[in-house]
C-alpha cells in the first residue's frame, strides 16, 4: 500500500478539478465539451504529480469517471488517507522562531488537523500582530508582522480567493549594501484573516513563498 503523498494545496487543486467535472456534467449538454473538461481535469491533476506512475496515478485519474455527487464524495474521501501532514511543530519550536516575543501567544496545536495545513497563521489582538509559520522543505521559518483589519472582502494574495482580509505588514530582513543603520523596509500584502479558510483554498505555493522570501531574504 502506498503511503501519503498528497499535500494540502494539491488536495485543494484536485477538489477544484473534481468539482469542475461535476459542474460540467450538470450543465453541459455537448459530449465533446464534457470530454474536454474531463481531460483538462486529468491533465491538471497529473501536473501536480509528474513522477507518479503506479497505482496512485490510476486512483487520481479516476477523476474522469465522476458522474454523480456521490461519486465526487467517494473520490475525495478515497484521497484523504494519502494526504501528507504538515510537519509537526512544537510550542518550543514556535517560540524559537520568534525569540523576541517573551509573551508569545501560541496557536492551538492540539486541535489542528495537520493534513489540511499548508502554513500556520494566527493573530494576537492584544499586540495587533500576526504570525505565520511555514516549512520550506528543510526547516520551519517564521514571519511576524502587524495586521490591519480591512473590514471588507477581497482576494487573498496566498490563496487568490474572495475572503475577509487583513493587511499583513512585516519588516524585511534584507538590507541593501552600505545601507544606513536605521534603514528598514516594510513588506505588506493582503491575506486571509482566518488561516483556516486560506488553507482550505490555497492551490499553489509560489505567492506564499515569494512573500516569505521578500521578508526573510
Amino acid at each position: 500500500m502506498c503511503g501519503p503523498f498528497i499535500r494540502n494545496y494539491q488536495y485543494n487543486v484536485i477538489k477544484n478539478q473534481a468539482d469542475s467535472v461535476l459542474r460540467a456534467i450538470r450543465t453541459v449538454g455537448d459530449p465533446k465539451v464534457l470530454e474536454s473538461v474531463r481531460l483538462t481535469a486529468i491533465a491538471k491533476v497529473e501536473e501536480l504529480f509528474p513522477d507518479v506512475r503506479d497505482s496512485r496515478k490510476t486512483m487520481l485519474d479516476s477523476i474522469a469517471n465522476l458522474k454523480t455527487a456521490e461519486d465526487f464524495h467517494t473520490y475525495i474521501q478515497a484521497l484523504e488517507p494519502y494526504m501528507l501532514e504538515f510537519p509537526r511543530i512544537t510550542e518550543k519550536q514556535i517560540q524559537k522562531l520568534f525569540p523576541k516575543n517573551k509573551k508569545l501567544k501560541l496557536p492551538d496545536l492540539e486541535q489542528t488537523d495537520w493534513r489540511y495545513v499548508t502554513y500556520l497563521s494566527w493573530t494576537d489582538i492584544s499586540t495587533n500582530k500576526m504570525f505565520l509559520v511555514y516549512h520550506n522543505g528543510e526547516q520551519f521559518v517564521g514571519v511576524e508582522g502587524r495586521f490591519t483589519v480591512t473590514n471588507k472582502k477581497s482576494y487573498c494574495f496566498a490563496c487568490n480567493r474572495f475572503e475577509e482580509l487583513v493587511l499583513f505588514s512585516a519588516i524585511s530582513k534584507k538590507k541593501p549594501a552600505q545601507s544606513l543603520p536605521d534603514y528598514y523596509k516594510s513588506v505588506g500584502n493582503y491575506i486571509c484573516m482566518h488561516g483556516h479558510n486560506c488553507n482550505k483554498n490555497i492551490t499553489g505555493l509560489a505567492p506564499l513563498e515569494a512573500f516569505i522570501g521578500s521578508v526573510l531574504g
